[in-house]
């Protein structure tokens, strides 16, 4: 799979584009040019996926246990190649999981499922509750990637000793449609005590490019 790297130093992020977005994504809607500077002098460098979400969660031409297959095989390629490129290019220990909208569910749940891995999440309008594109199917492995339904009932140790030294910022705009859904994830973290901020921004922002822009430059 083809990835766009950005910067040559500082803390590194993963980042993933919107519902069947590309790898080249934030370059061209401008989530790269709003972080420049940072990139320019080190402070920051950027991993931008490709995604399979035509494949998996978006492909209704095959049975939702394939769809979460195709997911899973997705996770296991994040982790098996390119969280080891990362490490292989930046030796900083932290590592970001950062998206948009359907990129803010992958951010968040995989920061979510390996917080040994991924020290901080940054989700911009994410769209966190993908249980509709699954037609009603459900087993374990849904479970397991529906983080408004595994985290109420999240108990174990090793998962929060991670948790709680790592950072999860929920951005979303007032006029945001995927506002209640980060104030639904906001309220169960905060209900486990799983450091969480949720920000609601005002001045009309809504759920597009604009708005995200504004938001990496103000938390990345």
């Amino acid at each position: 799979m083809e990835l766009l790297v950005f910067g040559h130093a500082g803390p590194p992020a993963l980042a993933f584009s919107t519902s069947c977005g590309r790898f080249f994504d934030f370059e061209n809607f401008g989530m790269v040019a709003a972080v420049q500077h940072r990139l320019d002098t080190g402070d920051l460098q950027i991993f931008c996926v490709d995604s399979v979400d035509a494949e998996s969660w978006y492909n209704r031409t095959v049975v939702p246990r394939a769809r979460l297959s195709r997911h899973l095989r997705f996770e296991h390629y994040l982790l098996d190649e390119v969280v080891p490129f990362i490490r292989y290019l930046n030796c900083n220990p932290s590592l970001a999981a950062v998206g948009c909208s359907f990129g803010g569910y992958h951010a968040v749940n995989i920061g979510l499922r390996h917080p040994e891995i991924f020290s901080s999440i940054l989700s911009m309008g994410g769209a966190l509750d993908p249980s509709g594109f699954l037609s009603g199917y459900y087993d374990q492995d849904c479970y397991l990637n529906l983080p408004t339904h595994y985290m109420p009932n999240m108990h174990d140790a090793h998962y929060f000793h991670h948790y709680r030294r790592n950072t999860c910022v929920l951005a979303t705009g007032v006029n945001d449609v995927c506002r209640e859904m980060n104030q639904q994830m906001a309220h169960i973290l905060h209900t486990k005590e799983i450091p969480c901020q949720l920000d609601v921004w005002g001045d009309n922002a809504g759920h597009d490019w604009h708005t995200w822009q504004r938001m990496i430059q103000a938390y990345l």
